[in-house]
């Protein structure tokens, strides 16, 4: 009899042996496969967070010579005297917001292994679906400027960018339109949304001058 209960509790404890290496067997598993998919998950969330298309690289190629036209022009009636300080405001306030903007977009573009620059065989007004780089001053433009000063200087900057934010205004709806890298539509919806707010304070202070 004792024999026999000895090779029973034996048995027993065997059997309570496996299950537990079956346990931790089934434990190890359990948590290599979340392992995997998140690894994978990872994976996908880079690959869309660089994901974009040739409209993403048209708009940031385009909007950083446009971006930094605004800037040269708001640095120009800044350097004058005799402006309007509500001119003179708004001129911080486009340098304020199109600056970093113009960062942004370089990085971007280096981000996708694009050149910041657009070819030299692609001028912006001929490029297809962006409908030229609209609003851009012309060199004459930009001299008629340089000459103005006091209230004439305001009242030419307000006018001329007024047809400047325009222009960034329909870029950027076509980036909204046509556009994949979700940044860079949030980015032309902001565009679209703070310049024409501008564009009417603009407005507004050319009836006052």
């Amino acid at each position: 009899m004792n024999t026999k209960k000895t090779l029973a509790i034996g048995a027993t404890a065997l059997a309570v042996a496996l299950a537990a290496a079956a346990c931790s067997d089934s434990d190890t598993g359990t948590t290599t496969a979340p392992s995997s998919a998140v690894t994978s998950t990872t994976t996908a969330a880079a690959e869309n967070a660089t994901a974009h298309n040739q409209a993403d690289v048209m708009f940031a190629q385009m909007m950083i010579p446009h971006h930094s036209q605004a800037i040269e022009m708001s640095d120009m009636l800044l350097a004058k005297q005799g402006i309007p300080e509500p001119v003179t405001a708004l001129a911080d306030q486009i340098k304020a917001a199109q600056g970093p903007e113009i960062d942004q977009l370089t990085t971007w573009l280096g981000q996708w292994g694009e050149p910041t620059g657009m070819p030299d065989d692609m001028p912006g007004h001929d490029m297809p679906g962006m409908h030229g780089m609209e609003g851009m001053m012309s060199e004459q433009d930009m001299q008629a400027l340089s000459a103005a000063q006091g209230t004439e200087a305001a009242r030419l900057f307000l006018t001329q960018m007024i047809a400047h934010h325009e222009g960034a205004i329909d870029m950027a709806r076509t980036e909204i339109e046509d556009g994949q890298f979700p940044d860079a539509v949030a980015m032309a919806r902001t565009i679209v949304d703070t310049q024409q707010q501008e564009i009417d304070t603009m407005r507004q202070l050319l009836t006052t001058l």
